[in-house]
């Protein structure tokens, strides 16, 4: 059996934990409880013939990147940035978070989570900004972590994408 650690990262209240408790645990809370220090699950998954235990490092949210405690990214074999689709604000963030991790973490595979897809018409996140990104050969999924849309699949293409590395 093959462990990855995967880290959790974004602002706070994007949905980070939401995210990890639905993949987890199936469960979707309404209650916002904030993220101290760094909070870990862990679940395994198929990938192919390969049985893989993700170990979710579900990292306090802030809006600098420095705050994050540099040995909560060590020996990471992949990461989720998450954005929360309401506030533009936190996509920016999230590219910043990922200039900023390369001289940590190395090259290691990740995804960019817009999550609240479930609010839709509350967006502020527009269409263009996750093409561009896509187009600069980023994975962009749309999350509900309420409704559980595309939670499943982002972990399992982060999983089979750190397996490949």
């Amino acid at each position: 059996m093959i462990q990855k650690k995967v880290c959790m990262l974004g602002t706070f209240a994007v949905g980070k934990t939401s995210l990890v408790s639905r993949f987890v645990k199936s469960i979707f809370s309404e209650k916002y409880h904030t993220t101290v220090g760094v909070k870990i699950d862990k679940k395994s998954v198929t990938v192919g013939d390969e049985e893989v235990v993700l170990l979710l490092w579900d990292i306090h949210g802030e809006d600098e990147f420095q705050k994050i405690r540099v040995s909560y990214l060590r020996g990471t074999a992949g990461y989720l940035l998450v954005a929360d689709g309401t506030r533009r604000a936190t996509l920016d963030a999230a590219e910043e978070l990922h200039r900023s991790l390369g001289a940590i973490t190395g090259e290691v595979p990740f995804i960019l989570l817009v999550n609240k897809a479930d609010l839709a018409d509350e967006w502020e996140t527009d269409r263009g900004a996750l093409d561009a990104l896509a187009a600069r050969g980023w994975t962009v999924i749309k999350t509900s972590a309420k409704t559980g849309l595309g939670v499943e699949e982002a972990f399992a293409t982060l999983a089979r994408r750190m397996l490949e590395a």
